[in-house]
Parts: structure tokens; sequence; C-alpha cells
């Protein structure tokens, strides 16, 4: 799930809405090899000098020990071996994708990732900053190899580009800290007043939860609509909403604030894949991080990259591809 919308654009669009984007370009937190690299690469490339991971990344100690594979390296696309991966993501979504304290270094678990899969396929990776609905297009016309950014694998965008899937992630409230509405899950928002994004995923669950009380003969959930998802927690925290109803993920970050003081709760059975998505043609590329995803989950490192942002609720046990239903 994700309350970030993906326009669906025409093909024909795609170049214009790609050229006309304003895309930030990340200091990776080594050096600035990744962003340009050599013109080509040699018969026999020599070991690549791997950026560290930066200092405020929370799982900068297992990105950097991370060692490449030499079989995965082999086989990944030239470009990619010459020039390191040319990676997109959005920041301003916490945990999954934000700013250092610089303003221009990406972290969180996205980036933390992709760090992670360009380590195991020996290259360095350069990370933009890019509006939601410009990443796609930016794949597709070859701007960057792939984009990692908290996106819901979908038939729609399996139209457009093919999914290696990375986590599961469901939806989730936020509660006031010691729960005194006594929210569980959604039979007990019946009679309650829930906040929620407007015209994202969230409110059409909200919905879909009154509904489900109303045809019960309960009383009907009352929906606060707001544009984001900082107001929707200030009507929890005022005490005007009993919960707002969130990407679980944004649920898990806000309840580890104690300034915030509120509780995250899981909603089962909301669960989707959120995947890497890629130029479908582009085979070898999918193979290369489908390849680095599966060795870090059996290795135990992309555990410890979800354990290090306080994800662990999201693993999934193998690399699938277009796995959303």
């Amino acid at each position: 799930m994700n309350t970030r919308i993906l326009t669906t654009l025409a093909a024909g669009a795609l170049l214009a809405a790609t050229a006309a984007c304003g895309a930030q370009s990340l200091d990776d937190g080594g050096t600035s090899g990744a962003a340009t690299g050599p013109a080509a690469a040699p018969a026999t490339a020599p070991a690549v000098a791997l950026d560290p991971a930066p200092t405020e990344e929370k799982a900068a100690d297992v990105i950097n020990a991370i060692t490449p594979d030499k079989d995965l390296a082999a086989k990944a696309p030239a470009s990619v071996r010459s020039g390191g991966l040319k990676v997109v993501s959005s920041m301003g979504y916490p945990p999954m994708e934000m700013f250092a304290g610089d303003g221009k270094t990406a972290i969180g678990f996205d980036p933390a990732l992709a760090r992670a899969i360009a380590r195991k396929l020996g290259v360095n990776v350069t990370i933009t900053d890019e509006e939601f609905n410009s990443q796609i297009p930016g794949v597709l016309t070859g701007r960057y190899d792939f984009v990692i950014s908290s996106m819901t694998d979908n038939p729609e965008r399996q139209s457009q580009v093919t999914f290696v899937d990375y986590v599961q992630a469901g939806a989730g409230l936020l509660v006031k800290k010691g729960n005194p509405a006594g929210v569980a899950g959604p039979k007990d928002l019946c009679g309650k007043t829930v906040s929620v994004v407007d015209n994202g995923s969230s409110m059409e669950l909200a919905e879909d939860y009154d509904a489900d009380c109303k045809k019960d003969g309960k009383a009907e959930v009352n929906i606060l609509k707001f544009p984001g998802d900082q107001e929707a927690l200030l009507q929890v925290s005022g005490g005007r909403a009993q919960a707002t109803i969130t990407d679980y993920v944004v649920a898990a970050s806000k309840a580890a604030d104690p300034k915030l003081e509120v509780e995250a709760i899981a909603l089962d059975g909301t669960e989707s894949p959120w995947g890497i998505g890629m130029k479908p043609d582009n085979k070898e590329l999918i193979d290369s991080v489908k390849g680095a995803l599966d060795s870090l989950i059996q290795s135990g490192e992309y555990g410890k990259l979800l354990k290090a942002w306080n994800l662990d609720r999201l693993a999934v046990q193998s690399a699938v591809i277009n796995g959303g239903k």
C-alpha cells in the first residue's frame, strides 16, 4: 500500500515528463565517482573502491560489511559494471526515504537496500531525489536503472515496469499512547472518529470500515480528511480523532518518537508487495537485482537492514518478480 498515487502516463508523454522534472542528485556519502563513472569498462575490470554508507544511515555498519558476490558482479549489465547503479527515489517518507542532516544525502531503508544491492554487485550507486510521478518515466527512458521508493507493485504499474518485490507493507493505525479509546482493529472504529489523507489508500480503507460498520448495524465511522499525514496525526494528538490510518511504516516511525506519544497498530490483511521497478526489457538488470536481493536475504544481511530501521515486520522470504495482484 502506498498513499502516494502514481498517475498512469501515456507512452507518448513519458519522455516529456522526464525532461520536465527537476531532479536532485544526492551525495552518496563517499566519493563522487559513482555519479559519472568511466566511459567504458575494460575487458577485465579492476575492483571498484566502494563508497562507504553515510554516517547518519542507521544500517551503515551492515552496508559497509557487505562484500561483492563475484558471480553476481560478473553477470551484471556492462553499463552497471562501468558506471555504477543509477537509482531514483523520493525523499520525505521516513523511515523508508529521507534526507540526512545535510539536507542532500539519502538515508532510510530504501537507500540502504539500494546501497546493499550495489555492494553485492561490486559497484557504487548514485541516488537521485525526484518527484514520485516522474520516477517510472525516468526508468523507461533510461535515465535511471531502477526506482525504489515505497512503490506498490500492482497490475497497473506492471504494465510499465517489472518489479522485484522487496518488502510486504500494509496499513496501520496510530492511537494515543495507552490507547484510551481501546482500538485494536477495524471493528473498534465503529462510532469513532478517524482522520485520513484525502484521496489516498487510507481514505479508501476508512470508507470500507465505515461500510462494514453500517452493514453490521453499528454506528458509522466519522471520517475526517486532510491533505497530508501530519495534519491527520494532529487530530489524534489533539483529541479530535481516536485514530488515524496510514501506512504501517509511517505508523511505526511515528510511534518510535517519544515526543509524539502515540502507538502503532498493524492492520492485518492489508499487506501488499512494494517493488524495485525496472524497464521490462532489461532482463540482465532484473536478474542481477533479484539475485543480489536473494543473496542478501539468504545471508541475513537483509534482515539486519530491516532491523536497523525497526521494520522487521516487512520482511519477505525471497525476491519475487511482479508479485502484486
